[in-house]
């Protein structure tokens, strides 16, 4: 079991808060990242039998999330815009140096585990593009030089 009963015990009482008990499988979710670091098959598994669901309805909201992601990741989560303003700057361009740069490609975390690089849909600074996302914070009106240099300040 990847679910111990502390974390479980956790779930328990979140779902006490919601009408209807499948309103505790989001929150659920979040922990089970959180002390895990991803939400692997297992997890899915076993909290497709904590709410009574099918794995299958569990996995459907792992994959539409993109908070949420089936195996482990960099330490640093960095998401470069790709909508079209940010594209119209020269977004694709700077995930394409930074991918050569960290030697990875979208999707993929860098072999010592510190970087993982994806790419979001919209981070809604479209005023302020090319932009990234490190965790909370938000980087704006880059260029590959500042990106670098911000990628390579992260520990």
């Amino acid at each position: 079991m990847v679910i111990d009963a502390e974390l479980r015990a956790a779930i328990e009482a979140d779902c006490e808060r919601y009408p209807v008990r499948r309103g505790g499988l989001l929150p659920a979710l979040h922990r089970v990242q959180s002390q895990l670091g991803c939400i692997s098959r297992e997890a899915v598994v076993e909290l497709a039998e904590i709410f009574g669901l099918r794995p299958i309805e569990v996995l459907e909201l792992v994959s539409f999330y993109n908070m949420f992601h089936g195996e482990p990741r960099g330490r640093h989560q960095v998401f470069v815009c790709t909508n079209l303003p940010c594209s119209l700057r020269g977004a694709r361009v700077l995930l394409r140096q930074l991918e050569e740069h960290l030697g990875i490609r979208c999707g993929e975390s860098t072999p010592d585990g510190r970087i993982h690089l994806g790419h979001e849909e919209c981070l809604g600074g479209c005023g302020y593009a090319p932009m990234m996302r490190i965790g909370d914070d938000y980087h704006e009106d880059l260029d590959v030089e500042r990106a670098i240099r911000i990628l390579d300040a992260l520990e």
